[in-house]
This record gives structure tokens, sequence and C-alpha cells, in this order.
């Protein structure tokens, strides 16, 4: 059973294997699809972070990316600084500056970056309710940081909210429950989902896991 009211599109970050893309390419052509890549400087070419090549393979494709960047990369973003940056292929970059929310000062700096990149910015948010009046970026609800970490409740997605989306241990055994918990916190207006540690099997990223949800959500 597909679920009712159905996200945007689906969010499957981590992806670090470019023996995957034909998989990526297939999947994306059946189901609204974005893969997110993790980038750091000091982590690229290890698992969860491909290096330059693979992205480089991976933006070929085609498909829709958001560019995940952390550590130093993203602190850097978010104090404004001068940050070289190539984002051709990318749709979005969510800027994972660290835990403790977002100044109108971050918001502002990772708006700016994004705008001079030509994608939209993405924040991450863990309140009981989205930020309304920061429009500038999108808002991941966030407090598991690809850790797994399921949350007690979801902060509700009304009609003046910018874009929204969820994460937090959502994977191919508990989708449907997760976007029954969501649509019950209410849900009107559009939304992604995010997930990444439930779309790995054997801390390898995997396509099948990435399929079951796709089909239980989308039919």
């Amino acid at each position: 059973m597909a679920a009712t009211n159905k996200p945007a599109f689906i969010t499957f970050t981590g992806i670090d294997d470019t023996a995957l893309c034909k998989g990526m390419r297939e999947l994306s052509a059946h189901y609204p699809i974005e893969w997110g890549i993790l980038i750091d400087r000091d982590r690229k070419g290890v698992p969860l972070f491909p290096d330059a090549r693979q992205i480089d393979r991976f933006r070929r494709l085609g498909v829709r990316l958001c560019a995940h960047v952390c550590g130093s990369i993203a602190m850097d973003i978010a104090a404004g600084r001068h940050v070289e940056a190539n984002l051709a292929g990318f749709s979005r970059v969510q800027v994972n500056h660290g835990r403790h929310g977002a100044s109108t000062e971050i918001i502002d700096a990772v708006s700016r970056f994004a705008s001079r990149h030509g994608v939209r910015g993405v924040l991450q948010c863990g309140e009981s309710s989205f930020p309304v009046e920061s429009t500038q970026v999108d808002w991941l609800y966030d407090v598991s940081f690809g850790e797994g970490v399921r949350p007690d409740s979801f902060p509700p997605i009304v009609s003046d909210h910018p874009f929204c989306g969820i994460s937090g241990g959502i994977g191919p055994d508990n989708v449907l429950e997760t976007l029954d918990r969501v649509l019950g916190e209410g849900a009107e207006h559009a939304f992604w989902i995010d997930m990444e540690s439930g779309v790995r099997s054997g801390g390898a990223f995997d396509l099948d896991r990435c399929r079951s949800v796709c089909e239980q959500v989308y039919g």
C-alpha cells in the first residue's frame, strides 16, 4: 500500500559508491528522488564521503542532487567566510554547521552562499515548530544527524511554512508509519523526507532499501 499524502520527493543521503550509478539513474526515472552527497574536506574518500572523482561522476548522471556540506567547510559558510565550491549539477546545498541552531546571521550567510551558486540553501532545526519567518532557506527537522535516532514527535507542517523536511531513523521498515505520524501532526504544505542510516546495510549504501521505500511511498 502506498502513502496517501506523498512527500514532494525523498532524499537518500550518503551515496558514496559510483558502482551504483546505473541503479540511481533507473530509480530516479521512476520516482521523485534527491540524492544527498556528503562533502567534507577532511573526510573525502572514506565511507559516506565520496572523493572529487566520485562526485564528478554523480553530477554527470543528470539526477537531482543535494550537497550536504559538513565540517570546516560548513563552519566557514555559516560564518560568512569565502568558500570555493563547485556546485554544478546540484540543486540544493545543506549546510550542516552544528547542533546549536541557526541564528539570523547564519541563515543570511547560507542564503547568500546558496544564491551565489544558483542553488537553494537548506538548514537543520530541532525545535517543536519550523522557523516560519525564515523563508530564505529550506528547513530539515533533524535531531538524528545520521545516527538513526527516532524523534518522539515531529513539528507540524502548515500552509504558511517554508519548504520543510523530516528526518530521523526513517527506513523501509517504518516509512509509512513515519508518514502517518507526520500527517497526524499536520501537513498542509509540501514537504520532503530524508534518510541516511536507514538505507545502509552492513555500512554500505543499499539501493534495494531505497527502492523498497519508494515503492511503499509512491506505489
